[in-house]
This record gives structure tokens, sequence and C-alpha cells, in this order.
């Protein structure tokens, strides 16, 4: 499956479990079709997708681009002497 585009409306939010959302039907039918075979049904599924958001959206990232990111570090290559000119002087 490649991308699953979902449209949400700007609705009011109630007070219900529920979630609308509107998507492809091809698409939808092929999430049905990928969970099914997993042995799940796509309420299975969207509970345990966004229990792993909300969990990962709440953990503190050791990894997280303030901590990758270092100062540029300026490489200087200095210049090789020959190998030929090397060779010819260790033989004199």
């Amino acid at each position: 499956m490649s991308h699953v585009y979902v449209m949400l409306h700007d609705m009011a939010r109630g007070e219900s479990g529920r979630i609308v959302l509107e998507i492809d039907p091809s698409e939808k039918e092929e999430l049905y079709n990928a969970v099914t075979k997993d042995g799940m049904t796509l309420k299975d599924w969207f509970l345990r997708k966004a229990s792993e958001y909300l969990r990962e959206r709440n953990q503190t990232q050791l990894f997280g681009p303030q901590v990758l990111a270092e100062s540029p570090v300026t490489y200087r290559i200095g210049r090789k002497k020959d190998a030929k000119t090397k060779t010819a002087k260790s033989k004199n």
C-alpha cells in the first residue's frame, strides 16, 4: 500500500467516541484487505497505530535534531608529495 490520503473536515468534535474519516474508496478497500490478512479489524489497527503514535509523541527523543546537530567542522586537506619524487629520493 502506498499512501492513504485522509480528508479531515473542520467539524465540531462531539462527546462520543466516534471518529469519522473520508478516504478514497480504493484505498479503504486495500486497507481493509491488508488488516484482515493480518488478523485484525480496521478498528484494531487504528487503535494500535493511535496508541503507538501517542506513546512515541510523548517520549523524550534521545536523538532529536538538537542532539544530532553539531557545529560544522572545517577539514583541511594538505597536499601530499608526489609518490614518484619520494621513491626517487629514497633510492639516492
